[in-house]
């Protein structure tokens, strides 16, 4: 019962504050209206998918080469999100090259798909304002991907304004900002997986340029980075070798490099600015 009752009650507690974090995006004063927060439905679906989705692909991916795992654990928190993520812990090594690749890159790619879906869905929803008209409000920035989703579905946004996100886009943008961090090719992150699994030895040089760059951008850009840049180093920015070094065939080498194309076009210089 405790294997599943743990991920079951963080599960219903993250549901919970998505959903208050949801009211509060619509302007909802839940403490005053605490029937309302149920409006906050949209957003709380949205993000709570888009999670699941990621981590039950490392999971599946975890089950077909027998390498034990967890259920996922969602973490519940007061923030502007609801949420800290997902994560399942592994309770055995990976042993295999295509163990390691496969199980970096599942989890990704999946939640990538449905951060898009989400994206296309709530910016079809969402309206463009004026910034004029709207002062001291926070701003997300744009990676490549999700400026050409809003051109597809918004249309070219004039000067002096902005989209203002429907709570299902803003669960799609946090979706393909979360797969980019985590694609990030340093340490035991998804994209470190890969890369080791690609680039072996190599991968030893790939974190430690990635590492710099991320910190170069705290300085001159987004302070956050720096705050993860020695997240990063605290936790190792190296990855652990593995027992069985067989070759990977073209398919997997192919999917690798898409993770790394996925890294670079959700990549978000400056999320958040004012």
């Amino acid at each position: 019962m405790k294997r599943i009752g743990i991920p079951i009650i963080l599960f219903v507690a993250t549901v919970f504050t998505t959903m208050f974090a949801g009211a509060l995006q619509q302007g909802i004063n839940v403490l005053k209206e605490p029937l309302r927060i149920l409006e906050g439905y949209p957003f709380s679906v949205s993000i709570i998918t888009i999670l699941l989705g990621h981590e039950m692909g490392h999971y599946v991916a975890s089950k077909i080469h027998k390498t034990k795992a967890t259920l996922p654990y969602f973490i519940p928190a007061p923030s502007i999100i609801g949420t800290f993520g997902a994560f399942i812990k592994m309770k055995s090594p990976i042993l295999t090259r295509k163990a390691l690749l496969d199980i970096g890159v599942s989890g990704p790619i999946i939640g990538f798909i449905l951060s898009i879906i989400a994206s296309i869905i709530g910016l079809r929803m969402s309206e463009v304002i004026s910034l004029e008209k709207h002062k001291d409000i926070f701003i997300l920035g744009d990676s490549i991907l999700f400026s050409l989703l809003v051109k597809i579905t918004v249309g070219s946004v004039p000067e002096g304004k902005d989209v203002l996100l429907h709570p299902i886009a803003f669960a799609g943008w946090i979706g393909l900002f979360v797969t980019s961090m985590n694609l990030l090719p340093i340490g035991q992150l998804d994209g470190g997986h890969v890369a080791y699994a690609i680039f072996g030895r190599k991968h030893f040089y790939i974190a430690r340029i990635l590492l710099i760059f991320i910190a170069i951008l705290g300085v001159f850009l987004w302070h956050g980075w720096i705050v993860w840049a020695a997240l990063l180093l605290l936790l190792g920015v190296d990855h652990p070798p593995i027992i069985f070094w067989e070759k990977l065939n073209k398919l997997r080498k192919a999917i690798g490099i898409t993770s790394f194309i996925i890294f670079f076009i959700t990549f978000t210089p400056t999320p958040f600015k004012f």
